[in-house]
C-alpha cells in the first residue's frame, strides 16, 4: 500500500511503547478491519515530525478475502485524517518494502522570509535569509553521483558501507507549487517525473523568493543524510560558506565538518522505487 501523513502529531513511523506512531495506526486499523494482527512493514523508518506522500508499506493476512478496494476502504474509514491510504495493491507473496526497494525521492520545503505562515509552518523550515539560490545549485552538483556519504549520517548510526547513489539534487524556486500544498490530502501516487526538475521563476531577484524546495533521490539513505545535506546547502545559500565548500564536506567523511541538520517538519518521503512495480495491479 501507498501512504500519506501528516507526521506532526507521530513519534515517527516506527511503533514505540506509549507513544503514537503511523506503523501502530496502520496496525490498529488492520486489526480493526480484518480482525487480524499483523506487523506493518515500511520501506523506511521516517523520524518524528516528519511527513510522507509516498511512502511504501506491506503485510500479509491469513483471512481477508476482499478485493484489495474494499481493505483500502475499509482502512481509510478507521485512520485518523492525517493518515490516507492513496493505493492498495495484492503483491507477490515475497514481495517485501525495504529489500525491494531500489530509490527513493525526498522534497525538503523551506519558507524563505517574511512572516511565518500560520497555515504552513509545519511544513516549512523558516529562514530568515535572503538565499543564494546559485551557489546552493553549484554545491548540489558536486554532491551528485557515488560517494561516501559518511558526512552526511547522523553520529552513533554505522552501516556496513556509507556510499550511496545520489542520482537527483535539485534546489527548485517554485513558489506556486508548495504554497497551495497540503499534506495528507494528496492521493499518495508518486510523481514519477518530479526528476525533471522545474526552474521556473529561477531569473527572480533573492528577495523575491518566498519558499523554495530541496528534492534528492538516491538508492538509498543514510540516517538523516537529507537532513545534513539540507543543513549544509542552506549554510551555502546564506553565504557562511562557499559552494565549493560542498566537496570539502564530502571529502572529510566526518559529520562534524557537515552543516546543521535540518528541522525534522520540512522533511517529505515523496515515492519509493521498485523494479517490478508496474506489474503490481492496483485499486483506486
Amino acid at each position: 500500500m501507498t501512504v500519506a501523513y501528516d507526521g506532526t502529531h507521530y513519534a515517527g513511523w516506527q511503533v514505540q511503547p506509549g507513544r503514537l506512531t503511523i506503523q501502530g495506526m496502520l496496525e490498529k486499523a488492520i486489526a480493526q478491519v480484518c480482525h487480524e494482527r499483523t506487523r506493518v512493514t515500511g520501506s523506511g523508518r521516517t523520524d518524528s515530525g516528519v511527513h510522507a506522500i509516498g511512502q511504501v508499506a506491506s503485510f500479509s493476512l491469513n483471512t481477508w478475502r476482499a478485493d484489495p478496494a474494499a481493505l483500502k476502504r475499509g482502512l481509510n474509514s478507521k485512520l485518523p485524517s492525517d493518515i490516507c491510504i492513496g493505493r492498495m495493491a495484492e503483491a507477490p507473496i515475497d514481495f517485501h518494502a525495504i529489500r525491494d526497494a531500489t530509490g527513493k525521492r525526498y522534497r525538503y520545503q523551506i519558507q524563505v522570509g517574511g512572516i511565518r505562515n500560520a497555515f504552513e509552518y509545519r511544513y516549512h523550515w523558516h529562514i530568515a535569509g535572503p538565499l543564494d539560490v546559485a551557489a546552493m545549485r553549484r554545491a548540489a552538483e558536486l554532491l551528485r553521483g557515488r560517494n561516501d556519504f559518511a558526512s552526511f549520517q547522523a553520529a552513533g548510526s554505522d552501516r556496513k558501507t556509507t556510499i550511496r547513489h545520489v542520482r537527483d539534487l535539485a534546489v527548485l524556486e517554485s513558489p506556486d507549487r508548495y504554497s497551495s500544498y497540503s499534506p495528507g490530502l494528496e492521493s499518495g501516487y508518486p510523481d514519477r517525473h518530479a526528476n525533471q526538475s522545474s526552474r521556473a521563476g529561477q531569473g527572480r531577484r533573492e528577495s523575491d523568493l518566498t519558499q523554495i524546495a530541496i528534492e534528492i533521490e538516491a538508492d538509498g539513505f543514510l540516517y538523516n543524510m537529507v537532513r545534513n545535506i539540507v543543513g549544509t546547502l542552506i549554510l551555502i545559500g546564506l553565504r557562511k560558506q562557499p559552494a565549493e565548500w560542498a566537496s570539502e564536506v564530502l571529502l572529510a567523511k566526518d559529520r562534524k565538518i557537515a552543516g546543521p541538520t535540518a528541522p525534522p517538519h520540512g522533511l517529505f518521503l515523496l515515492w519509493v522505487k521498485y523494479e517490478e512495480e508496474d506489474t503490481y495491479s492496483t485499486e483506486e
